[in-house]
């Protein structure tokens, strides 16, 4: 293996999850040759690609679907900040959620959407209806959180996002 090629998978090895984009702005290389090394990387099978949510992300070989999934959910501030408020609460309400969160119900449900149906969030009906939420494997969970942060770009689009959310709901 080349020394670009091994930068970029080590880079990958210690950066699970993170996405083309940010592996362009991190690196040193243009991004065709970044291209080219990543597709000889997963051909190799020493790098696993996957598109979810809009980006292509890579991950080491070791990691598993539902890690990959989290992982690339837990890259977005928004997705990360209810899964710590749900740690430190157990269950919620996503009412109570939201406003918690300072985020509209319908950002909220977005990103639950999503949380749901990778199985990290899971919503119970109670008296009248009513949905609490908790974390399906809290300990699994934060583990895996404790593995990322959001880059800098992520972070801003989520902070857009809320932006322009708020801005809607006072009629802007």
């Amino acid at each position: 293996m080349n020394e670009t090629r091994r930068r970029i998978r080590d880079r990958i090895h210690t950066n699970a999850g993170i996405h083309f984009n940010e592996l362009v702005r991190e690196s040193a290389f243009a991004p065709g040759q970044i291209q080219y090394h990543v597709r000889r990387l997963v051909d190799d099978g020493a790098v696993v690609s996957e598109q979810c949510y809009g980006q292509t992300h890579y991950y080491p070989p070791a990691y598993d679907a539902w890690d990959r999934r989290t992982l690339a959910l837990f890259r977005r501030e928004t997705a990360r900040e209810i899964i710590v408020a749900l740690i430190e609460r157990e269950s919620a309400r996503p009412d109570e959620l939201a406003d918690d969160l300072e985020i509209a119900r319908s950002t909220l449900e977005w990103h639950l959407d999503r949380l749901c149906a990778c199985e990290i969030v899971e919503k119970a009906y109670g008296d009248h209806n009513r949905v609490t939420l908790r974390l399906a494997d809290p300990e699994r969970t934060g583990n895996v959180l404790s593995t990322v942060t959001p880059s800098g770009p992520d972070r801003l689009v989520d902070r857009f996002t809320r932006l322009v959310d708020r801005l809607l709901e006072r009629g802007e």
